[in-house]
């Protein structure tokens, strides 16, 4: 925390007298701590994910649907004790696993959370929700505590993270840090209880309005590179919870918009894949943080 370069902006500042671009200091900060059950269905089941949100984050997107928690001034201070006691408090629960969303800029801590939880009895499995701007040593830290990884992968063009999500490094960053979630993956054998047929990587894609032709690009680029080693989550859930100055986010995707990109996943070949149906781009489906 003194010098803090746990994720790619490497800002460099001491969280114990400042805050890093991720708005976090030195304290923990969690959000939200409950049952989750609108991720995949197999994360989430019937039982639901316990998810963890954390506060703050290192990207700040334009148009973040968690908005009022990236900043990392909201939610509930915790110690890694307490940490480590709301991952026991979610299996009592009969949380499906435990589902750490959004904690890049907290992995130490959440690597003691994690020990001292299991050592108390955890056995869920964990799941790290990302978004996928993260560094390899980050993901290295993880090595034996993760078992489903679950990142984003939101643009191939340096112009559109840079635009977007304030990161023109993004699209370089992420392929890096997707190769090292997938190799590390690939070498796990111990599974804590997953079924054999739970992916150990899902790749999420967040359609954006007026962005299908990135889309494509994106999944062209998985599906050349991974094939059947991942699972591609295309997601039609965007919602405009905040004006941006691009006019194209300020509105919905629409039906026509999603099945253009589904269908281009299909003439690829990609098989291994979630899609949505339904209507899923509403407010309701954004959780209730605490804020305080």
């Amino acid at each position: 925390m003194s010098v803090c370069q746990l994720c790619p902006r490497n800002c460099r500042v001491d969280r114990s007298v400042s805050t890093g671009v991720c708005g976090a200091g030195a304290e923990i900060r969690i959000a939200r701590a409950d049952l989750h059950f609108w991720e995949e269905p197999c994360i989430s089941g019937t039982e639901g994910s316990g998810a963890v949100f954390f506060a703050g984050c290192n990207l700040h997107c334009v148009y973040c649907q968690n908005h009022a928690i990236s900043g990392g001034s909201v939610g509930k201070c915790v110690s890694v004790e307490a940490l480590a006691e709301t991952f026991l408090r979610l299996q009592e629960k009969k949380a499906r696993n435990i589902n750490l969303v959004t904690g890049t800029h907290y992995v130490p801590q959440i690597i003691e959370a994690l020990d001292s939880a299991r050592r108390q009895g955890l056995w869920l499995p964990v799941v790290y929700n990302t978004s996928g701007y993260e560094t390899e040593e980050n993901i290295q830290r993880l090595q034996g505590y993760v078992d489903v990884y679950l990142p984003d992968f939101k643009y191939v063009s340096e112009d559109l993270a840079l635009q977007f999500s304030h990161a023109k490094d993004y699209p370089e960053v992420a392929r890096k840090a997707l190769e090292a979630m997938v190799s590390q993956m690939e070498r796990t054998t111990d599974r804590h209880g997953l079924t054999e047929d739970t992916p150990k990587v899902i790749v999420r894609h967040l359609v954006l309005p007026g962005h299908t032709s990135e889309s494509k690009q994106v999944l062209s680029y998985l599906h050349e590179t991974y094939g059947d080693r991942i699972h591609i989550s295309i997601m039609s859930q965007y919602t405009p919870v905040v004006e941006t100055p691009f006019a194209e986010l300020n509105r919905r995707l629409t039906k026509r918009e999603y099945a253009k990109v589904v269908d281009y996943a299909l003439e690829l070949g990609i098989t291994n894949a979630f899609i949505q149906e339904g209507e899923v781009a509403k407010e309701s489906f954004i959780p209730e943080f605490m804020i305080e």
